[in-house]
Parts: structure tokens; sequence; C-alpha cells
């Protein structure tokens, strides 16, 4: 049986090569945005929290990465900002030699908030 992980590290730790640099990345920036954000792991992937809610997650997948804003709506309020960036209702597709730009993801993080506040 595997054993599923409990935190960010541990779950960081499957993943190797670009995929994980690219996650590394993108951890250390949502970190950056948002210090006071708890990390967890939601729905097995690793995620983070604020004030109780989960804001934010990520995961590595066979042909990349993945960041989901645990929101239906966020991806769609920032469309316009998403370029050619792959996506579905709840997910954004990014291509590790292609990582989420630290402006979009403070985008990302602040329309998420707001959605939480409104």
């Amino acid at each position: 049986m595997v054993r599923k992980p409990t935190s960010i590290g541990a779950y960081l730790a499957t993943v190797t090569g670009a995929r994980r640099t690219a996650l590394d990345r993108l951890r250390k920036t949502i970190r950056t945005i948002l210090p006071q954000a708890e990390e967890c792991i939601s729905y097995g992937m690793p995620a983070f929290r604020l004030d109780g809610v989960v804001i934010a997650g990520f995961s590595a997948t066979t042909k990349g990465c993945s960041y989901f804003p645990f929101s239906g709506s966020t991806l769609a309020t920032l469309a316009a900002d998403l370029g050619d960036y792959d996506r579905t209702k709840s997910a954004l597709h990014f291509h590790p030699e292609r990582p989420l730009p630290a402006t979009l993801v403070r985008k990302l993080l602040r329309a998420r908030i707001a959605e939480i506040k409104a």
C-alpha cells in the first residue's frame, strides 16, 4: 500500500527532475507572497491554508504541473491573464520549463482571497 504524503516536503520527495524544480519554485513563491499561510495536504496534494481556508495547491502530473486555486471561479475571473496556459475550471496546467511567474501567482492568490472575503 502506498502511503499518502503528510507534508509538502514528503510530497515533493516523490517528484523528480524539472517537475520537482518547478514545484519547489512555486512553493517558495507562495511562501514569499503569503508567509502567514499554513502548509498542508488537501485532497492528497500540497496546499496552503489561510485563516482555515485552503487557497492554493499544486501537483505534479504525467505531462507537467498543475496549480489549483480551490475555487471553480478564480481561473475564469483571471482568464485574460492566463494567456495560453491550458486550464480546466479548477486547475491551471503548466510545463516545468515554463513555470508560473510570481506576478501571476500573486494575482491568483489575490483573486482567491477576494472571493473568500466577498
